[in-house]
Order: C-alpha cells, then structure tokens, then sequence
C-alpha cells in the first residue's frame, strides 16, 4: 500500500526537521507518497492568508499530515495560530491529541537523580479555552473589553475521557484528570463528572482527579505517581510542555491529532514551535519531527516500521550524534542521517 503524505514544512526550522523526519521514514523502504503544501507564514504574505480556502478538503485527500512547525515574527502570533493550525484542528475534527513523554536513555534530565519519565498525554483538542468564542468590544477606549469564552460540551468532554481510559487500560491502568473545578464551577465540573460516569464502565483503572496547578508541581516532584494524563485545551497545552522539558526540552517533544474511531486525516507534528532564533543554522533537533512520524506510521497501520524508527531515535539518543540542546554537538541532518542509518 502506498501512504499519500501531506507535508507542510511551514516556517523558521520547520522545513529543517521535516526534512530529516521524511529522510528516516524513507529509508523504512514503506512506498510514501509525499506531497508538499506550501502553507504558512510566506503563503499568508503572498496571499493574505496561511492556507487556501479549500486547505481542509486538501487535506481530507491525503492518509496523514505531517507538519513541521509555523510562525514567524513577522506574522502575529495570533493570527497565524488561527490560520493554520487551530482551523485544521477543527475541520478535520481531530479531538484528542496525543502526546508522549518519555525520557530517552542518553538525554539528560533536568531533574535531580534523573527519575524515568514516562507519561502519555491526551489533550482535548478542538473546544475547551481554544473553541474561538469571544470578541473585543470599546476597541481603543479605556473601558475596552475582551471576552474569550471556553467551551466545554458533553459530547466532546465523553469522548476525549473514554479514549483516555481505553489508553490508560492498555499501559499501566492509571489515569489522572486534570481540572481546576474548585474556581471554575461549570465546565470543570461537566468535566469532572464526566469522568466519574466513564470510569464506571472502566473499573480496572484507578482514577486520580487533579487540580492542574497542583499537578504541575507533581510533575516536577514527582513524575513516577503519573502515566496517562487527559486534560484540556489549554491545561493540556501548558502540561505538555512542562512534560517536553521533563524529557530533554521541545525538540524532543512530539505529538498527534486524531480522531480515533474514524478515518479521518490526523496531523502529526513535533511541538517546539518554529524557533525562528536558530533557523538555518543546522541546531534545530529533528528527533521531535522523527518521533512524530513514528506515531504517524502507527496511525496508518505500519507497526513495525514505527517501532523500528522508534528504536533508532531510541539508540541515536543513547549513542549520539546528539544536537546541542540534549548535550551533543550533532546538526540536524547529522542527527537524521545517523537515524536513517540506524533504521
């Protein structure tokens, strides 16, 4: 079977780690069809916007998509957010995104005594703080308002819960929700008392409910007491990169969007964001990029190529070349060659 890849290198070092990312999955010998879609912070000066109109049919016409990462500090933050990735997210109606977090042998760990880490977060992914609701109101006054509203629905809370349990059941049953219920009276409640029903259908899994702010600190305290994570939007988004940095840093940090349950086209994506501070210069770490197309080869049914380009990040990290940001002097395509030929 041939896989038809939607690549979108986007911005700053996006293209450098996409680049190795398709180079290690290449040398799997899996018949890809790549095709490369010129989205992002130079489409939205040539044209005014991100991506096409059409940018979500485009999409639905591919097996997966890989992303590199966007923005630039010419286009705001907000704006780009909201052109590219946000609407993928929300056409395609990828809910969950999954993030692994899981300390490498060979990367160092910020952490005293170097505890393993290994924990897997499932991040709602297309309502809670990020739904889009809101508006400005008095623009320029003194009495200006900005109101942002987030959304929290049964349905979407249910089904982001359940695929958490169905994770949860098949590592070490247990699973820790996170909310801040205590200040916010409403959606974190629908939340937590989603998850109270869920879990009766999922007795074997011992369930831990969190105050986020709490459970960062527990992270960082204590990152054994935790394994599968569910969280939303936004606490998810804060967490993981709390878990990024519990892992190596950013560059070691990779994700999917999916649907589970539909064929619906994921997005796979390392999370460090475009870097526009290192770009070109062959510092950006690839291994996020690689680590994300190993959860895309996964998504598509290819267990074993994922589990063997798994395994060579996994010896890449223990044996190096290295990039700078995990203790090595390795370039980026140093660190994808030396994957490609581990593979």
């Amino acid at each position: 079977m041939t896989h038809r890849i939607a690549v979108i290198p986007g911005d700053g070092a996006g293209p450098e780690v996409v680049e190795e990312a398709c180079k290690a999955v290449d040398a799997l010998g899996l018949a890809i069809d790549w095709n490369e879609l010129p989205w992002g912070s130079a489409h939205f000066h040539d044209t005014g916007a991100m991506m096409p109109d059409d940018a979500v049919d485009v999409a639905q016409g591919h097996d997966a998509v890989l992303l590199g990462a966007v923005g630039d500090p010419s286009v705001p933050d907000h704006v780009s957010l909201w052109g590219l990735l946000l609407p993928l997210r929300q056409g395609l109606d990828l809910w969950a995104n999954i993030r692994p977090a899981r300390l490498l042998e060979g990367v160092p760990s910020p952490l005293a005594g170097s505890p393993p880490v290994d924990m897997l977060f499932v991040r709602e992914n297309t309502e809670g703080e990020y739904s889009g609701i809101g508006g400005r109101a008095h623009t320029g006054l003194p009495h200006e308002v900005g109101v942002e509203t987030a959304v929290f629905t049964r349905e979407g809370v249910t089904r982001v819960v359940k695929h958490s349990f169905e994770l949860a059941e098949r590592r070490s049953k247990r699973l820790t929700s996170a909310t801040k219920s205590n200040a916010s009276r409403y959606g974190y409640v629908l939340w937590d008392e989603v998850v109270e029903e869920v879990s009766a259908d999922h007795p074997d899994v011992a369930v831990d409910r969190a105050l986020v702010d709490a459970l960062a600190a527990r992270m960082v305290t204590n990152p054994l007491s935790l394994d599968v994570v569910v969280a939303s939007n936004l606490f998810g988004d804060v967490l993981t990169d709390i878990a990024a940095a519990l892992q190596g840093g950013m560059g070691m940090a990779a994700s999917a969007s999916v649907a589970p349950g539909t064929g619906t086209t994921a997005i796979f994506e390392p999370v460090h964001g475009s870097a526009p501070d290192i770009a070109g210069e062959g510092l950006a770490n690839p291994l996020g990029a690689i680590w994300s197309a190993s959860l895309m080869l996964e998504h598509l049914g290819e267990t074993d190529a994922a589990s063997r380009l798994m395994h060579a990040v996994e010896e890449v990290c223990k044996h190096g070349p290295r990039t700078r940001d995990i203790g090595g002097t390795g370039s980026t395509s140093e660190v994808g060659d030396a994957v490609a030929a581990n593979v």
